[in-house]
């Protein structure tokens, strides 16, 4: 019988093995054996995965691939990515091909605005509050000199504070809605710092505040963090060609590009197809997030409400043909940085930033929201063509063939069987069975 247990945290790592696969696992001599194969061999290196996280029992690894040929405003990137589904990294890797000849892909930063708010009630009315706030406004700047003056001097800090009614929809509250500019950092640690400086100034120089009758002057703060929607923290990436460079066939060139823009148009007014349009963009966004050490749920989160933001969830992606050329494009909110956090700590995480040439946080936003533009290109037009199982199934192929125990000579015959094949489940394993069988 399984028992709750005392003190977990402060087991070494050996007794939370030990007490997870005596408990937990049908046979706790392989469960032990197979955490300790993906423990590093490399004392410092498993030390720093440690203190990553809490009660570390091994590591957790995910392939790290390469999709090269990414020609980003001239410049030439192999940009690094960590996932674990199949096809994604080749997609991305056909796509930059495929664009390479074709000029590129061109970006552009509209803006690298990150938001805080501080949310309290206050009983009282917005007028006397209202006067208040613009009484206490420089000071909410001046007691915060200590935690910016490092990110000022690299250009950054805080850009504004605002006091936001929003009693309308809920009785009594308030919010101090405030703008920052973090730079190469992603901020958050620097924000809610800056944020839970405000809720203490606010809170303290209500009591004092003589227009305060008492029971206004009790602000009481509910609670002080990070906004992960960045709506004004946005880049656009875009492709474009003439209609004829599309295909050698003028006839299938301008099926395809018409084609191309009916499947965006879909995605732009059917929630249940913009849904998979966009995971099709975030299996790049996420994976080359996830390489470079940023945080891609807090991405994923402000993504997807900015794909929201008109009143129904649609495509992240645009595409549009004027006077013979096909143009397609992505626009999103990306709060990324490439310092601080696992950018400095984390060895491959550092060594994919220098393989991306040591990027600026705005850099990084470029190569993800191509990363993203590429890996969405690459799915509507295996959509629109081949359809998409025909190469997904292809680069499954492996994952099938591994579960079926497939010896490397096998895997060789199978893979070259399939070439010309269509590669189902079914299929595959028919196929592996008759080999196994000759």
């Amino acid at each position: 019988m399984i028992v709750p247990i005392e003190g977990f945290s402060k087991l070494t790592k050996e007794e939370k093995i030990d007490w997870v696969v005596e408990q937990y696992t049908q046979d706790s001599k392989s469960a032990k054996a197979l955490l300790k194969r993906y423990l590093n061999a490399d004392s410092t290196v498993q030390k720093l995965h440690d203190e990553f996280i809490e009660n570390t029992i091994t590591n957790y690894y995910l392939p790290l691939g390469i999709a090269p040929n990414f020609l980003i405003n001239d410049k030439l990137y192999a940009i690094p990515m960590a996932i674990e589904e199949s096809s994604v990294v080749a997609a991305a890797s056909k796509a930059s091909k495929f664009w390479l000849k074709r000029g590129g892909f061109k970006t552009t930063i509209i803006g690298t605005e990150k938001i805080g708010q501080v949310h309290f009630i206050y009983k009282g009315g917005f007028k006397k509050l209202n006067s208040f706030f613009k009484t206490i406004k420089p000071k909410l700047f001046s007691e915060t000199t200590a935690i910016t003056s490092n990110m000022k001097k690299r250009g950054g800090g805080i850009s504004d504070i605002k006091l936001i009614d929003k009693t309308a929809k809920l009785d009594h509250y308030y919010q101090l809605h405030c703008s920052f500019e973090t730079k190469d950092a992603m901020g958050a640690n620097f924000i809610n710092t800056c944020l839970e400086q405000f809720a203490t100034t606010l809170k303290a120089e209500a009591l004092l505040y003589t227009p305060f009758e008492e029971h206004e002057k009790n602000i009481e703060i509910v609670m002080s963090i990070l906004s992960n929607y960045v709506p004004n923290c946005l880049v656009r990436a875009e492709v474009s060609c003439p209609i004829a460079e599309l295909s050698p066939d003028i006839n299938k060139a301008n099926a395809f590009a018409t084609k191309m823009v009916q499947a965006v148009q879909i995605a732009k007014i059917e929630p249940y197809r913009a849904v998979t349009h966009n995971k099709g963009i975030m299996n790049g966004i996420d994976a080359v997030i996830l390489a470079t050490g940023n945080d891609f749920r807090a991405v994923e989160a402000g993504v997807h409400a900015y794909a929201s933001r008109n009143g129904s969830y649609a495509s992240l992606t645009d595409a549009a043909i004027n006077n013979g050329v096909f143009k397609f494009w992505i626009q999103l909110p990306l709060a990324l940085g490439t310092v601080g956090g696992l950018t400095s700590l984390h060895p491959l995480v550092k060594l994919a930033l220098e393989i991306l040439q040591k990027p600026s946080a705005k850099e990084l936003m470029q190569i993800v929201a191509v990363a993203g533009l590429a890996q969405n290109f690459a799915a509507l037009r295996s959509l629109v063509t081949t359809g998409i199982q025909k190469g997904h199934m292809k680069m499954h192929l492996l994952n099938i063939l591994n579960q079926l125990g497939a010896t490397q000579e096998e895997k060789n015959t199978l893979t070259h069987h399939f070439k010309n094949n269509a590669a189902t489940h079914n299929a595959v394993v028919q196929a592996f069975n008759n080999l196994r069988k000759q």
